[in-house]
């Protein structure tokens, strides 16, 4: 499905959230003086981010509401493991930030023992998280339940150690940079001037190049290719097809027009593995939030 209609599908399931959240006054319901999920998470002290982001999204309202809610809770701790840039865009945008936090909520009220029987539940986002134990511990999608079964009037929380991402949240620049192999790359595309460009909207399809691939190259012929930025961008932009094709779709095809303007043959060796010109593509369906990389063991040049 594409990545804009699962947003916009998580975006219009807001209004269930609210409707199951409403109340007939505008207080919280209460039950016997207990705290509701929000008050809950704020005594506790551990969600500060959580309720940033709640605040942010506009969801605040509906997890005071009568719920019940399941809510699976990243810590603090959770939120400072995602790159403070990629966070500070996620909060920045609220239609994929609403994706992201309603994927944290069930709904109806399911205790430990309750999730330990199950292997999926269906969130607010629209979609499923998968769930899992092994005797001993609770995972919610790759996330470990660390704290379960915390009581509020109108819920129960599970404390997990990472925040659940029902699609990435990293744009293409971000997820080379956190990759931590495209050193070169990402020099190069920034002194194309190319690097907004790549954190825009897109869909871009990238073709990666390592830096082992960019060191395959002459030294004194590299230093003059980042040296012209016209040329350079020439180069680059051969390594990006507009829209977003993932590995099956790129192997359907015998050719991609680049945004360069020419044409990139795409083929099997004679071993079967994949190549895009001359370069191997080395791992395929790397996702990020404007589009999709897939890497490659050499930099390409349009002829």
């Amino acid at each position: 499905m594409n990545r804009n209609i699962r947003r916009t599908s998580a975006f219009l399931f807001l209004p269930l959230a609210l409707a199951l959240g409403a109340c007939e006054d505008d207080d919280p319901v209460m039950m016997d003086d207990e705290m509701n999920i929000v008050q809950t998470a704020q005594d506790a002290g551990a969600f500060g981010t959580l309720l940033t982001a709640l605040d942010v999204a506009g969801l605040t309202s509906a997890l005071e509401g009568m719920g019940p809610f399941t809510v699976f809770a990243p810590t603090d701790d959770a939120f400072a493991a995602v790159d403070p840039e990629v966070l500070n865009d996620l909060l920045g945008d609220s239609e994929l930030l609403t994706a992201v936090l309603t994927y944290h909520v069930v709904p109806g009220e399911f205790a430990a023992a309750d999730v330990a029987g199950l292997s999926a539940a269906p969130t607010l986002n629209g979609r499923d998280v998968t769930l899992s134990f092994d005797g001993t511990t609770v995972m919610v999608d790759g996330a470990t339940v660390i704290s379960a079964d915390v009581q509020a009037s109108n819920g129960i929380i599970h404390v997990i150690d990472q925040v659940l991402l029902p699609e990435p949240i990293a744009d293409i620049i971000q997820t080379a940079k956190g990759a931590g192999i495209f050193g070169t790359l990402l020099a190069a595309v920034d002194a194309a001037g190319l690097t907004e460009t790549l954190k825009g909207d897109g869909p871009f399809t990238v073709f990666a190049p390592t830096d082992d691939a960019f060191a395959a190259i002459d030294p004194d012929a590299l230093n003059a290719l980042l040296a012209d930025p016209v040329a350079l961008a020439g180069v680059l932009t051969y390594h990006v097809v507009p829209g977003e094709l993932a590995g099956a779709d790129v192997l359907a095809t015998t050719a991609l027009t680049t945004v360069n303007g020419a044409d990139a043959a795409i083929s099997l060796d004679g071993e079967g593995n994949p190549r895009i010109d001359d370069a191997l593509i080395i791992q395929t369906d790397v996702g990020a939030r404007n589009g999709i990389v897939h890497v490659i063991d050499r930099v390409i040049f349009p002829e």
